[in-house]
């Protein structure tokens, strides 16, 4: 890809269902390209039918935004030992326009994300996965204030409301189901754009899908109805009266993109699932808001949100009755500082979560985030600069998950055989700094920056130490690889790169109008309607 042009979100689909989303690089004066792996083994049911292939990559030509996308589609089909039995079935929980050859996520909160779905009565398992990421004012909601302060600073335009928190609901005939709690994404253009050439944000290519477990609803789901079940997908943030006082609110910001999947596992063809109807033990949760302004030109924030949900049943399949359960118990703290009138801005937040089933699979997840930012503005020029810092971490624990694989490793692909683990340990540290240079006048801007990650992938064993399957530690400066060092199963390798170029010569990019409020989320606005439009920057 050469030329200017923001990131953009991608999805494929298969037919109406979501199989994965990416985002893309932003393009260099030099051209860039960049490959992406995804497993879709457990897509494997979707495989088995002729589908329609949709990759929904909005984009936009003209005489500002001259980047085209030359994509290459290409599929890898193998067997492996031992493999574990995929679902039979797979239905979509999406706005299902692909017979319009158009893209099926929902956008909210413009318009209901709801399906209607007839399960098969002989259901012994079903699992739903959830797509999910914040676009456009939703970009940075985790550098949100609460909305009774949305106008503090009116000099810098309006801060974005609803509180730094969201929750992704899943509702089954109106009643709560499960929740996830987002990672927060920062893409290639996000924050401060040195910083992400050409390391990007975690999870920005590899946009992760969260599970919750349905069995226990399976008698319900399974009782024959031609009508179908409703299944919803919402999200929330908090609404507050400027009093300390918060709850869940009823929607968000401009925009959420959200799909979801069911997954289904069939018993023997004749055979009826009934049983209990699910006892759902979902009560609101624990909600503590605070801010204060300070001299009209310095504001602090404080979230904190906790919150615990079951839902239990017994299912009666032809192999009798089964306890089923999904639980869940989740804790969230932020704390935000912003100073001189909303000019610095800090961030710190911690995402900590368990979730398990009467079925043996559990998982844990903690995500901290710290993020620093500055802006300055030459009112006379029109240049502005943002400093910015970024240290945030991604742990991820799970035990018999056969859903969400772990993550797909090339170096890997010849050694399918692998000593049988039932679990992964995956965590991985990003930290970085970036100057940003922006000169309206001669379309230019300019970044430097330097950005660290360390990566580690562990297979669990049944008393056994963890199987130490892939490391890697890699340092960016100003647009190059300065240290690369990986280990595999064992062998490793280390490169040390010499630096693109120095400091005095950082790297440019032709502008592509560049807003302070689309990097940040914050600051005087100057969004062209391309911006608007694509959801991106």
């Amino acid at each position: 890809m050469l030329g200017r042009q923001f990131d953009r979100l991608g999805i494929m689909y298969l037919g109406d269902v979501e199989v994965f989303r990416t985002s893309t690089a932003e393009p260099t004066v030099n051209g860039i390209e960049w490959t992406y792996i995804k497993d879709m083994s457990h897509c494997h049911a979707l495989f088995q039918i002729p589908q329609k292939i949709i990759f929904d990559l909005g984009n936009l030509i003209d005489e500002t935004y001259t980047a085209p996308f030359n994509a290459t589609l290409s599929a890898s089909f193998f067997t492996v030992p031992d493999a574990t039995l995929p679902a039979e079935t797979i239905i979509p929980i999406s706005a299902r326009k692909s017979s319009s050859n158009l893209g099926s996520a929902f956008s909210l909160p413009h318009e209901p994300a709801s399906s209607f779905i007839e399960f098969p009565r002989n259901a012994k398992r079903a699992i739903v996965t959830i797509a999910a990421c914040g676009q456009a004012d939703e970009e940075f909601w985790f550098a949100n204030v609460l909305s009774s302060d949305s106008y503090a600073f009116p000099e810098i335009d309006h801060l974005l409301g609803f509180s730094p928190f969201r929750e992704v609901q899943l509702f089954i005939d109106g009643t709560l189901a499960g929740v996830v709690w987002p990672f927060p994404i920062i893409f290639s253009g996000g924050v401060n754009p040195g910083l992400w050439r050409p390391v990007v944000g975690l999870d920005a290519f590899d946009l992760r899908e969260r599970a919750i477990d349905i069995t226990p609803w399976l008698a319900q789901l399974c009782d024959g109805s031609t009508e179908g079940h409703l299944f919803e997908i919402r999200v929330a943030g908090i609404s507050d009266d400027g009093n300390k006082n918060g709850w869940l609110s009823a929607t968000v910001g401009n925009n959420w993109v959200v799909t979801g999947k069911v997954f289904i596992w069939l018993d023997e063809p004749n055979s009826i699932t009934t049983g209990n109807l699910p006892f759902s033990d979902a009560p609101q949760p624990s909600i503590s808001v605070e801010s204060s302004l300070r001299h009209n030109d310095s504001l602090t924030t404080h979230v904190q949100v906790s919150r615990s949900l079951s839902v239990s049943s017994v299912i009666v399949t032809s192999k009798g009755p089964q306890a089923a359960s999904w639980n869940q118990k989740l804790t969230y703290t932020h704390s935000g500082e912003l100073l001189q009138g909303g000019f610095i801005q800090r961030v710190r937040q911690l995402t900590q979560g368990n979730d398990n089933t009467a079925s043996g699979y559990s998982s844990s997840y903690t995500y901290p985030v710290a993020v620093n930012t500055s802006f300055t503005v030459d009112n006379i020029s029109g240049n502005f600069s943002i400093l910015a810092s970024v240290d945030r971490s991604l742990h991820l624990v799970a035990i018999n998950d056969d859903i969400l694989a772990a993550p797909l490793i090339p170096e890997l692909s010849p050694k399918l055989n692998l000593p049988t683990v039932n679990g992964y340990n995956l965590l991985t540290r990003q930290n970085g700094s970036a100057y940003f240079l922006s000169v309206p006048k001669i379309r230019k801007s300019f970044a430097t920056g330097t950005t660290e990650q360390h990566f580690s992938f562990d297979g669990l064993r049944t008393q056994k130490p963890n199987l130490e399957i892939y490391r890697r530690h890699v340092l960016a400066k100003d647009g190059g690889l300065l240290i690369d060092e990986k280990t595999i199963l064992g062998e490793s390798s280390r490169n040390i790169l010499p630096p693109m170029i120095g400091i005095e010569k950082w790297p440019s990019q032709s502008f592509c109008g560049y807003s302070i409020r689309a990097i940040l989320g914050r600051g005087p606005s100057g969004k062209s309607p391309a911006q608007q439009a694509s959801g991106g920057e």
